[in-house]
């Protein structure tokens, strides 16, 4: 990621932090500058979401340090599996609940307005009105999106985007984030998909408790980095310049040979 004082949104230094006694992270040194696209792969349980919540400063580092820059505008966009989406409530209802500070039971017609602009802007132009359980998995995750988007953020944090949804679905989120990123808006998303998003992000940091690596992809998904990170052997392989990653499991027994007569009953 780029660094320095131009430009740059958080810095977290030797951060260290967790959960009551228990280290999740433990020196972390992060820097996230305006218009970065950063993905955040490792296993379950290696602190990707940990790490964002020490970027928003819901998790306070017992070690360490997280900076900001003053007044900085942040939204999180939680994973799809975590919401209840049998709860009552429309498309609307739900990207405006997003609005800091709103008193009224009602909505006025500026921020009626500005829902409107943000649901067009994310292809849900006309569904407002439908409950959100009505949707498609990649609709859904549109809505977050546009919760997040109308608190008019500067960095965006995404937990897991493309937990669960196929492959039509993924490539769709990751053309609507790379619009997003390239209209200036930095994005830090998490991930343990490395061949289906991570291999496609402009910049990597791969965590299991601390940072085994950052950098381009293809400086990073390197079968070195990936064992440290995995904790298992990974194979590398380049594909129209691209890194991609296979098990590299190996049977260490020989399967059982099937005799020729029982071959022969087997067959019709």
């Amino acid at each position: 990621m780029r660094s320095g004082a131009d430009g740059e949104l958080v810095r977290l230094d030797g951060a260290s932090c967790g959960y009551g006694s228990d280290p999740v992270l433990v020196d972390i040194d992060f820097s996230l500058s305006a218009r970065d696209f950063v993905g955040v792969l490792g296993p379950s349980g290696s602190g990707k979401t940990t790490l964002l919540k020490a970027i928003m400063g819901t998790v306070t580092p017992f070690a360490g340090s997280v900076q900001r820059r003053p007044a900085l505008r942040m939204a999180y966009v939680p994973q799809v599996e975590t919401v209840n989406w049998s709860f009552p409530i429309s498309v609307f209802e739900c990207v405006i609940m997003a609005r800091r500070g709103r008193r009224l039971a009602w909505s006025s017609r500026s921020e009626r307005a500005d829902v409107a602009r943000v649901l067009d802007r994310l292809g849900l132009n006309g569904l407002g009105e439908r409950h959100i359980r009505e949707l498609s998995g990649g609709q859904q995750q549109r809505v977050f999106i546009a919760r997040a988007l109308l608190r008019d953020p500067e960095l965006l944090l995404m937990d897991e985007p493309t937990s669960g949804v196929d492959v039509r679905l993924r490539h769709e989120i990751l053309h609507l984030l790379d619009d997003l990123n390239s209209t200036g808006l930095a994005i830090v998303l998490t991930t343990h998909d490395v061949n289906g998003l991570a291999a496609h992000l402009p910049q990597l940091v791969c965590l299991n408790g601390r940072v085994t690596g950052a950098g381009r992809p293809r400086d990073v998904l390197t079968p070195a980095v990936l064992e440290e990170t995995y904790g298992a052997t990974m194979e590398v392989l380049q594909h129209a310049g691209m890194p991609v990653i296979v098990d590299g499991f190996h049977r260490r027994h020989q399967a059982a040979r099937v005799p020729r007569e029982t071959e022969a009953k087997a067959a019709p």
